[in-house]
């Protein structure tokens, strides 16, 4: 029997669409294990959301861990080829949950686009990102930026320097940004500019046009040129911007990265981009981009924006007949409602229609 969309909770509702989303650009699932060896995690433990890992001992002894990424698991199983993968996965992942700050069995979904990638790929993700947060909510913004710009701008500077300047980057601080760079005595005139360069692909490209970028930012500029013109035709363009102070680790990523909010929630519930530096580390000879959503965020804004819990609540005494009440409570959802059958209202329960049984 076909499961109904609205008996659905909203959650399973948002799996389902985007399950459905990236069957239809030819993404395959990517089922995998629960666990694997936790040596897997220590060494890109920076890759990580959280670095707090649920671990056991297997029967052989091995330290073994709960997954709490699913990327770094497709990237270990995944086979080196000429072709381009493209997989999906809806998978549960075990963290400490930002709501509750416990551990916690989340449901994450995403994809991953694993080959020699060519511009195509690249917007093709860009594009599934966008659509998959307008599943979601219609009123979202995707963010995008370019690691290899930032990279780029950031050419020559001692690591932990660098490192300090990214955060800068991230919190938009051009105040610490300017002081930090005359203490270290580094021209800090273009990357404030390019802190400060933001809008719509139709705008970008003059934008950065303004800003005189060193030959070694050529490439990546060409990219955000090409891939700006393809999302100006995107239906969801007026709601995907460039911000270059989205910034991602530049240990894993080397080309465009995004996030995706939606209004209501106060953090990113999606993020992604294109991760070579991450398959390098892990061995593997070819390119990669991706992005996950994370749908424990979405557990307020899912109550929130809940109407109702059921469509009728029938209130019955002990003393009616019951098998009446079931029969009433199977005609009832034979017409499409979703019924509640109790003897008093439950506390907090949403309803819209009240019926007593007579």
């Amino acid at each position: 029997m076909e499961l109904k969309s609205e008996y659905m909770r909203t959650e399973e509702k948002v799996i389902f669409a985007l399950r459905e989303l990236y069957s239809k650009y030819g993404y395959a699932q990517f089922k995998m294990s629960k666990f694997e060896e936790y040596d897997l995690y220590v060494k890109n433990k920076d890759f990580l959301v959280s670095d707090s890992v649920i671990t056991f001992n297997d029967t052989n002894g091995r330290l073994m861990a709960l997954k709490p990424d699913v990327t770094l698991s497709i990237i270990k199983n995944s086979a080196e080829t000429e072709n381009v993968q493209k997989l999906y996965y809806n998978e549960n992942v075990y963290r400490v949950s930002k709501n509750t700050h416990s551990f916690k069995e989340i449901m994450q979904t995403g994809l991953e686009c694993i080959g020699s990638l060519d511009t195509y790929n690249i917007c093709e993700v860009v594009t599934l990102a966008a659509k998959s947060l307008c599943a979601i909510s219609e009123n979202f913004v995707l963010d995008i930026s370019h690691m290899g710009l930032i990279s780029s701008v950031l050419d020559g500077i001692d690591v932990d320097i660098k490192k300090q300047i990214l955060q800068y980057i991230s919190e938009k601080n051009t105040h610490d940004l300017v002081a930090l760079c005359e203490k270290e005595n580094i021209d800090s005139s273009i990357i404030v500019a390019l802190v400060n360069v933001s809008g719509t692909s139709e705008e970008i490209k003059q934008k950065l046009a303004a800003i005189p970028f060193g030959e070694n930012s050529k490439d990546a500029i060409e990219e955000i040129n090409t891939v700006a013109d393809i999302i100006t035709s995107l239906p969801e363009n007026n709601k995907i911007h460039f911000d270059f102070s989205i910034v991602n680790d530049m240990n894993y990523y080397s080309g465009i990265v995004f996030k995706g909010y939606i209004e209501g929630i106060p953090t990113g519930i999606l993020s992604g981009g294109r991760y070579d530096l991450l398959m390098s580390k892990m061995g593997k000879k070819t390119g990669a981009i991706g992005f996950a959503v994370y749908l424990d965020f979405l557990e307020r804004f899912m109550e929130e924006t809940k109407e109702y819990d059921t469509d009728i609540l029938l209130l019955y005494n002990d003393t009616d007949r019951l098998s009446e009440v079931l029969k009433t409570v199977d005609t009832l959802t034979s017409q499409g409602s979703r019924v509640l059958a109790e003897t008093s209202v439950p506390e907090g329960l949403k309803y819209k229609t009240l019926l007593r049984f007579e």
